[in-house]
């Protein structure tokens, strides 16, 4: 076969090829060991010098494109499946399920326990009013427990009417009086989201994280009606059983106020490094809601009475996961991600 008869042949051939077994035979054909056009290569070292000038080029020039025209119905044919026969035997493409953050599950699984108790989930806005953030939760201007809260304060360039200073929310309180101003008693509700702290940043410390708020406001709560729940959280939380202390602790929007101590749920109070050998863990802060928090809202402090505790959920998923370093939440390090 000439080179005028491979050059006629070969494209027409590869136009007209329907699937990948033929256009293999197609290259086999022209530029296999045995091809057409490989043979004319190697027969040029028997012509004269002139002809070798004239078939070599050629030739070459041909192969060049009878390989870009073989790679480029390659192409079409892995990308066209129609074209080829569907094989029902193969196995199917595994295709990769998206991951939920370790915080994630932990969270919905709170949600959860507390739904099941009969709480309603509750969120608001991560930018307050100072009224809201402090005021209204009897820490007003010049209190020193303001030192408690290390504050970041939004520099507006225009104020507004009554001159309200903004802040990101240091704590999910607020969104318990938003709720209180807009609902009567009886309820029971819990508020997690975001809250924001100017600190040094280190493994127990990060100037964003979350907490969870629960409030619960009836005729007759007590302090068993809180014992009960915050119980029923925690063990349900870590599926074990685990001992509650209460400690005299201050708290403004609370009276009393308490600090939530739980039985180490890793070493069951043995004594290990997470709980420095005591056997308990300080987990929450709490109490019986301030008569002038009531106030703040319209309610009578004579007629209603409820109890609040808020966690800090970083905390808890580091108990929960024996995870060494809050920092590890928004590393973005797939690594520790794909642990959970």
């Amino acid at each position: 076969m000439t080179i005028e008869e491979i050059n006629q042949k070969v494209f027409e051939e590869i136009g007209k090829c329907k699937d990948l077994k033929t256009l293999e035979k197609i290259r086999i054909k022209y530029l296999g060991r045995k091809g057409e056009l490989t043979n004319i290569l190697k027969s040029l070292k028997d012509l004269p010098i002139e002809q070798r000038k004239k078939i070599g080029p050629i030739s070459n020039n041909l192969k060049k494109l009878i390989e870009n025209a073989l790679d480029e119905k390659r192409l079409y044919l892995i990308s066209n499946h129609e074209l080829e026969p569907l094989d029902l035997s193969l196995p199917g493409k595994k295709i990769p399920h998206g991951h939920l953050h370790p915080f994630t599950t932990l969270e919905n699984k709170i949600e959860e326990i507390f739904s099941a108790l009969g709480f309603e989930i509750v969120e608001s806005n991560e930018i307050e009013t100072e009224y809201y953030n402090f005021d209204a939760l009897n820490i007003p201007a010049n209190h020193p427990a303001r030192d408690m809260w290390d504050t970041f304060w939004i520099k507006n360039d225009f104020q507004s009417k009554n001159k309200e200073r903004f802040l990101l929310r240091t704590h999910t309180s607020p969104i318990q009086v938003h709720y209180m101003e807009t609902h009567q008693p009886p309820f029971r509700i819990v508020s997690p989201g975001k809250v924001y702290r100017y600190e040094s940043l280190d493994a127990s410390h990060d100037i964003q994280f979350h907490q969870l708020e629960c409030l619960m406001v009836d005729e007759n709560i007590t302090f068993a009606n809180f014992k009960f729940i915050v119980l029923s959280f925690f063990q349900q939380l870590f599926s074990k059983k685990i001992n509650v202390q209460f400690t005299p602790s201050y708290f403004p929007f609370v009276e009393p106020g308490v600090q939530i101590n739980i039985s180490c749920p890793r070493c069951n109070q043995k004594g290990c490094s997470l709980c420095k050998n005591t056997g308990w863990l300080e987990i929450a802060g709490a109490g019986m809601v301030h008569p002038n928090v009531f106030k703040a809202v319209g309610y009578n402090p004579k007629m209603w009475r409820g109890f609040a505790f808020g966690i800090g959920l970083e905390r808890i998923a580091m108990i929960k996961y024996n995870i060494p370093d809050i920092r590890l939440f928004n590393s973005a390090d797939l690594r520790f991600i794909k642990q959970f």
